[in-house]
């Protein structure tokens, strides 16, 4: 079978302003460290870590992703170095630590990032090696007036290992017990949940492409095939789009499958009359699409499936309705969840919260950015430059049918702006489509 493939991106189409907000520039980045460094305490420093790639097995290591928190505020990619910044005085400073060229290693992995490159990426005039970095810590610390250094000391839970600024930490309250240790986490978090309008173009470009990567699917499922031999059409397209990471694992679910919310095996065959649900996204410069579409592999919905598919996309609707700055976050999921008991409780599958529950247990959105799940205070109210998914779903295991309709939101000053407007989500334009096969 050939592919149908959908268009490549062609950077040369954007002007050169478009382009250095897709791709970034330093100016982006240097803006990011101002942000920053007004929130935080004279007299301080702040050490970030780009982090490593861990252990696979053997000789192999997986493949390094940065600490988006770093990269946020440097645009680097390249493992094990790091970024200090100080506030003196008022004085703010900026230096960042890179490895120094290794002729042998080169010929194994390729070049490091030189100084030069680096600024240019960066915005950091002040480019140093990372040995070095643990004289800059002690002189400032010792022979200034920093009393305070901040790290980013995110956690997960209780038991979750130790992260290398963790460790950093412990070395600088056994070294320096007059300096107080603070986390800039919740700080970093808080300046991400508002995007910027490069990071808003970085994700309009991950979701064009994963838009791309849907259609390619959707043209080549057949009822027979195993669901990641669908994926693989998707895959590709994203790899031929110059993508080189995806948003996350993708879900290819068909029929019963699909009733499990976070289903990665996709090893089953999709049979005639299933549908098959997709949760998906492309990465774009580290900036995440999240999209979910459910169709019927055969090409046309069964009168069952489009009740249940046009409830999911009416609780969609009516939730997206009320985002506007000012409402609060939680008060999606209980649109969400009003509009899905309404209409279930009409063709009399639930007729109260807890009913619902059984078909409905996940909450409707999320902040999306560097993360897929992004950072960022649930409890609060919206905020404009806020992105957010909009993914309500029903999952009827009895009957074989799960259903999520996902698109990406910005939250802008007077109302939002779908993202994913243009990906095709209703029952004639799904039809339609599959038509074209």
């Amino acid at each position: 079978m050939n592919p149908k493939v959908g268009s490549k991106i062609i950077l040369d189409r954007y002007t050169d302003k478009e382009r250095n907000e897709i791709t970034m520039n330093k100016e982006f980045f240097k803006r990011t460290r101002e942000n920053l460094m007004e929130r935080i305490k004279n007299n301080s420093m702040v050490v970030l870590f780009a982090g490593s790639a861990p252990k696979k097995s053997a000789d192999e290591a997986y493949a390094f992703t940065p600490n988006r928190n770093f990269f946020y505020l440097t645009g680097i990619d390249e493992d094990n170095i790091m970024l200090i910044l100080t506030k003196i005085n008022g004085d703010v400073e900026e230096t960042l630590y890179i490895h120094k060229a290794d002729p042998v290693k080169e010929k194994w992995v390729g070049k490091t990032i030189t100084k030069e490159e680096a600024e240019e990426i960066s915005g950091i005039k002040n480019i140093s090696y990372i040995e070095d970095f643990e004289n800059k810590i002690h002189k400032v610390l010792t022979n200034s007036s920093a009393r305070r250094i901040y790290l980013d000391l995110e956690r997960d839970n209780w038991n979750s290992p130790k992260t290398q600024s963790q460790v950093f930490a412990k070395e600088v309250f056994e070294k320096y017990p007059h300096v107080k240790i603070s986390t800039v986490y919740q700080i970093i978090c808080d300046l991400r949940t508002v995007k910027h309008r490069e990071e808003i173009t970085a994700i309009k470009e991950a979701v064009r492409i994963t838009y791309e990567g849907i259609k390619n699917l959707m043209l080549n499922a057949k009822s027979g095939m195993k669901e990641f031999e669908m994926e693989a059409y998707f895959d590709f397209t994203l790899k031929n789009n110059g993508v080189k990471d995806f948003a996350f694992k993708t879900i290819a679910a068909g029929g019963k499958n699909a009733t499990v919310l976070h289903y990665v095996a996709n090893n089953s065959v999709v049979n005639e009359g299933e549908l098959m649900l997709l949760d998906l996204g492309a990465q774009y410069n580290y900036y995440n699409g999240d999209i979910s579409r459910t169709f019927p592999v055969s090409g046309k919905f069964t009168e069952r499936q489009k009740i249940f598919y046009n409830i999911v996309l009416k609780a969609q609707l009516e939730t997206m309705k009320i985002i506007k700055p000012g409402v609060p976050f939680k008060e999606l999921n209980l649109t969400t969840r009003r509009v899905l008991l309404e209409e279930l409780s009409k063709i009399g599958l639930a007729k109260d919260d807890a009913e619902l529950s059984k078909y409905y247990f996940h909450g409707v959105s999320h902040y999306l950015g560097l993360d897929t799940h992004d950072v960022g205070d649930r409890d609060i109210a919206l905020k404009p430059g806020m992105v957010l998914t909009m993914e309500p779903g029903l999952y009827i295991e009895e009957e074989g049918i799960g259903i999520r309709i996902e698109d990406d939101v910005l939250v802008t000053e007077d109302g939002y702006e779908n993202l994913s407007k243009d990906i095709i989500k209703t029952v004639e334009e799904i039809e339609a489509f599959l038509s074209t096969r």
